[in-house]
C-alpha cells in the first residue's frame, strides 16, 4: 500500500527523472528537489547500449528516444599519432539483430528533456526548482527533509540522485569529497556545417593513445557533432560547467596526427569537468534513505555503463 507522504528525490537530473517516473507509474506521490533555478542539463554526449533502449521500451520511451538520437554505423578506434585503424565494432542493424535493441548516442540536453516531459505529464509528480538540501532526520514511519530557506518536507523515503557532490551521500557514508582521477575532459559540440567532410564519421571513433585521447560522433539526428579530449592534468575544478585551457589542450596534443588536430583547431571555447572516483562503500542505503547514480557509485567513462 502506498504511503500518502510523497517519496522526496534529491537532484533533478536525469537519473532523479527517471527514478520519479517510475515510481509514480507504480502509484506514488513523489517530490524532486532541484537546488537549481531551474530543470536543465548540461554536458555534450551520451552513449545508449541496447540494454538502456530495452528499458526505454519498458518505459514507453522507445519513439521519442530515438527521434532525438542519432544510431552510429560503428564503434572505431584509431592512434592518435599515426591515425591508423586498431579496430572497428559495426553497429546498425547487426546490433539490433545481436541484442534485439539498437545502440545510440544522444545529446545530455535531449534525453533529459524526454524525462521531464514524462514527469510533468503525471499528476503525482510535484518538480521544486531553488530547493537545496541542507539536512534530514528520520523517524520510523518518515523523512524530515530541510532545504536551505529553512523550509520542512515530510516524506515517506528520501532518494539522493543528487550527483557526484552529493549532500545526501556526506550525511549517509560520509566518506568526504570524491577523490579527483588525475584526468581532465573536454568538451565541446559543432554544427554539422562547420565540420569538414572529410573529417565527419557516423562512427563513434575514438582517437586513442598515451594519457591522452579524442572522441566524437554525431549527435541529434546528425544535425551536430560531439567532441571530447580527455588528458591527464593536475587541475581541479568542481563541477561540470567551467571552460577549459585551449593552450594545456593544444600541449597534450601536440604529437597528435593531421585529422585530430584540425579537429581540435575547430573549437574555440571548451567546457571541462574533472574525472572523479569514489572508493566502493556497501551502505548506499540507511533506513529509508538511499542513493542513486553518481551519488552511490561515480565511474569513469572508461568503464562504460554504471
Amino acid at each position: 500500500m502506498n504511503s500518502p507522504l510523497p517519496i522526496l528525490i534529491v537532484g533533478g537530473g536525469i537519473g532523479g527523472l527517471a527514478t520519479a517516473l517510475v515510481l509514480a507509474r507504480d502509484g506514488h506521490a513523489v517530490t524532486v528537489l532541484e537546488q537549481a533555478a531551474s530543470f536543465g542539463e548540461i554536458g555534450a554526449g551520451i552513449q545508449l547500449g541496447p540494454n538502456i533502449f530495452r528499458m526505454f521500451a519498458w518505459l514507453g520511451l522507445t519513439d521519442v528516444v530515438s527521434k532525438m538520437s542519432f544510431f552510429p554505423a560503428g564503434l572505431t578506434m584509431n592512434d592518435v599519432r599515426t591515425g591508423e585503424k586498431i579496430v572497428r565494432v559495426p553497429l546498425g542493424d547487426l546490433a539490433r539483430a545481436t541484442y534485439g535493441f539498437p545502440y545510440g548516442v544522444i545529446y545530455r540536453a535531449d534525453l533529459h528533456q524526454v524525462f521531464l516531459d514524462a514527469c510533468l505529464a503525471l499528476p503525482n509528480i510535484t518538480l521544486r526548482t531553488d530547493a537545496r538540501l541542507t539536512s534530514f532526520e528520520q523517524s520510523a514511519d518518515s523523512v524530515r527533509v530541510q532545504l536551505a530557506g529553512g523550509e520542512v518536507l515530510q516524506g515517506a523515503a528520501l532518494i539522493g540522485a543528487d550527483g557526484l557532490w552529493s549532500k545526501v551521500r556526506e550525511l549517509v557514508v560520509v566518506d568526504g569529497k570524491p577523490r579527483v582521477s588525475g584526468h581532465i575532459a573536454y568538451r565541446a559540440v559543432l554544427p554539422r556545417e562547420d565540420v569538414p567532410a572529410h573529417l565527419w564519421s557516423d562512427d563513434v571513433l575514438l582517437w586513442g593513445g598515451e594519457k591522452t585521447h579524442l572522441v566524437h560522433y554525431p549527435l541529434r539526428r546528425g544535425e551536430l557533432f560531439n567532441l571530447v579530449a580527455v588528458f591527464h592534468s593536475n587541475k581541479y575544478e568542481e563541477g561540470w560547467n567551467t571552460f577549459g585551457d585551449t593552450a594545456e589542450l593544444t600541449q597534450r596534443f601536440i604529437g597528435a596526427c593531421p585529422q585530430v588536430q584540425e579537429l581540435l583547431g575547430k573549437i574555440n571555447t571548451w567546457k571541462m569537468w574533472v574525472l572523479c572516483d569514489r572508493e566502493p562503500v556497501k551502505n548506499w542505503t540507511n533506513r529509508r534513505v538511499t542513493l542513486l547514480g553518481d551519488a552511490a557509485h561515480p565511474m569513469l567513462q572508461y568503464l562504460a555503463q554504471g
